[in-house]
């Protein structure tokens, strides 16, 4: 029986206040027994961790001795992590249930001290493997058929040797870190808590205080001089501290530079992508790639000029939209499933047979209620539970794409956990929004077969062509101002606030094309992103769009054989680096395709719409 057969309890988001966690059916709420049957199970082994943390001694100054130990370690390692994952899963799910329960809060922090205290007492692993001879420690895995399954994890783990540095220039850079994460640490402070946005009139002509959302939502409004008066208002706030805000700007980029050199990388690039071992050409084959397939994007600038009838599109009208037939339609939480479901039928009687598990079997939490953390999430892999996803669900069509999103990364861990050992049950960031924006793609192309009206068709092709441009090109755009920003920094050039605009302002300029037009305000968006102070993070997003890209494609022309190997890459965890796993499933990051695969889906999309208007 599927979920659609139960008489579930909607409930209405609509004209009420928001329901207490108790008002809401239980079918809607994730079941944490899967994790730990009761808070005093947690507690229990809360305690059995704890206690047996001193195990670690054993083992410490001894890995050479012999395979046997070796094992002996890493296996008692594994079940102390394995326990701290589980403990970890359920306080934050109960914490994220409800915000305001002291309880939850107090052994959320609990876990973190204690991660804090494994990590301690587990600390001499890494160095002392370090210690052997390569050639001895991998005698030492071959010797034993249990150890054989880590051999790939000791390889990259070797791979860093010649980045890590004595015992005592390693404590050095750790005493450091606090200090590292100055520049990040104030930013963050700074954008949250301290800057004081501008009163403005909002679209009824009445003072409201600005804010992060409000900006946001004003982007979207109908309404341009509103959008205007927000836009010049928000960015014109951190003009006023642009001084301050490119001091910590460099910081961050020094700071990054120095860790770099510090761990003998040629740049900060290498050293950020060598967690992975991404190739730095990767990185530059999709900035080279993207360079070379801008067309699409100037064609929707000048479409969107056009349709918005104005004389200079600025960046305040690019995302909003022009066709509002789905605007007000509504979705339950149990049409959405169904939608999803339908939508990715062509995945075969395997993955849609694992979401209705998923669904059936309370692994989402539904509905807002109060003090509920917002937004949306997967939990990610947990080795030995199901992973679960959190929406606040509000009956809009945006409702059904986050399900579709986060049932892909649930999916990716799902299939991960079942399929792999402890050691290799996760994936990185790199592979980690691949499997969500392959489901968004697939229902796309579904809701647009089902589409009744033109207008509703255009509304979709449009939503498709914003999620393209914030997703992929202004990602990459991103990616090339931190490449080059890093590049003029490390070869002894210093940026002032002046240098910083106008880098960004070509470069806006440069994706965005000449229909748009950059007034003064949007040269300050650099300081404003949070994204620069992760140390090259953001290519991530669209090198994981454009993989989705090249799977669906291939997913819907090549059929079963093209579904096998994309499970197969669910499957894959971290058993070997990502851009291997993703080979293996078809696409090669180090070549133009995956660019080339958006750009022919924009003009695709494009075409559509200029067919249709």
């Amino acid at each position: 029986m599927t979920i659609y057969a139960k008489k579930l309890r909607q409930v209405e988001v609509v004209n009420r206040t928001i329901p207490e966690r108790t008002e809401i059916s239980d079918d809607h709420k994730w079941n944490l027994s899967d994790i730990f049957k009761s808070d005093e199970k947690w507690e229990n082994e809360f305690k059995s961790v704890s206690e047996k943390i001193p195990g670690y001694k054993k083992f410490e100054g001894k890995l050479a001795e012999s395979s046997k130990l070796l094992l002996e370690c890493f296996r008692f390692d594994e079940e102390i992590n394995i326990k701290l994952d589980r403990l970890h899963l359920y306080a934050m799910l109960s914490k994220d249930s409800d915000m305001r329960s002291g309880k939850y809060q107090s052994m959320d922090d609990r876990i973190k001290s204690l991660y804090s205290n494994v990590a301690a007492a587990s600390s001499f692993i890494r160095p002392e493997l370090l210690q052997i001879p390569d050639s001895k420690l991998l005698e030492m895995i071959e010797a034993l058929d249990q150890l054989k399954i880590y051999k790939h994890s000791i390889e990259d783990l070797l791979r860093s040797k010649k980045h890590t540095l004595s015992n005592q220039e390693e404590k050095i850079l750790a005493m450091a870190s606090e200090i590292t994460l100055t520049a990040y640490n104030t930013f963050s402070i700074f954008t949250n808590a301290d800057l004081k946005l501008p009163i403005i009139k909002d679209e009824e002509g009445n003072e409201a205080e600005l804010s992060h959302g409000r900006y946001y939502s004003a982007m979207y409004s109908k309404n341009r001089e509103f959008r205007e008066r927000v836009f010049k208002a928000y960015l014109g706030s951190y003009k006023s501290y642009a001084n301050t805000l490119t001091v910590l700007f460099n910081g961050n980029l020094k700071t990054n530079i120095f860790n770099a050199r510090a761990r003998n990388f040629n740049s900060a690039l290498e050293a950020s992508l060598h967690t992975n071992n991404i190739p730095v050409s990767v990185y530059h084959n999709l900035i080279e790639s993207a360079g070379k397939n801008l067309e699409p994007m100037y064609r929707w600038t000048g479409l969107k000029k056009k349709l918005l009838n104005v004389e200079k599109l600025h960046p305040y009208d690019v995302y909003v939209t022009m066709f509002n037939s789905q605007s007000e339609k509504k979705y339950s939480y149990e049409e959405g499933v169904e939608i999803v479901l339908k939508s990715l039928k062509i995945m075969g009687n395997d993955y849609l047979g694992s979401l209705q598990t998923a669904f059936n079997n309370r692994w989402i939490d539904v509905f807002e209620t109060k003090a509920k953390r917002s937004g949306a999430y997967s939990s990610g892999t947990t080795f030995g539970v199901h992973p679960y996803v959190l929406l606040n669900w509000t009956d809009l069509l945006n409702d059904v794409f986050t399900l579709s999103h986060e049932m892909g990364h649930n999916m990716h861990s799902y299939y991960t956990g079942n399929n792999q050992p402890y050691p290799y049950a996760n994936y990185s960031i790199f592979l980690a929004e691949v499997a969500s924006t392959f489901n968004e793609s697939l229902l796309q192309d579904h809701l647009l077969e089902i589409a009744e009206t033109k207008e509703e068709k255009l509304f979709l092709l449009e939503r498709y062509l914003n999620n393209l441009t914030a997703t992929f090109y202004r990602q990459i755009m991103f990616a090339e101002f931190e490449m080059m920003v890093y590049q003029r920094t490390e070869s002894g050039e210093s940026l002032t606030a002046d240098i910083l605009c106008e880098l960004y302002k070509n470069i806006y300029q440069k994706y965005w094309g000449p229909e748009l037009y950059v007034p003064e305000e949007e040269q300050y968006t650099w300081t404003r992103i949070p994204h620069f102070y992760y140390n090259f993070y953001v290519y991530q997003y669209a090198t994981g769009f454009a993989a989705s890209e090249v799977l669906a494609k291939k997913v819907k022309t090549e059929g079963t054989d093209a579904v096998n190997k994309y499970l197969k890459f669910l499957k894959a965890g971290s058993s070997d680096y990502p851009i291997n796993i993703l080979k293996s499933a078809g696409v090669d990051m180090n070549s133009p395709e995956p660019v080339q695969a958006v750009s022919d889906r924009m003009t695709q999309v494009l075409n559509e719409m200029e067919n249709l208007l």
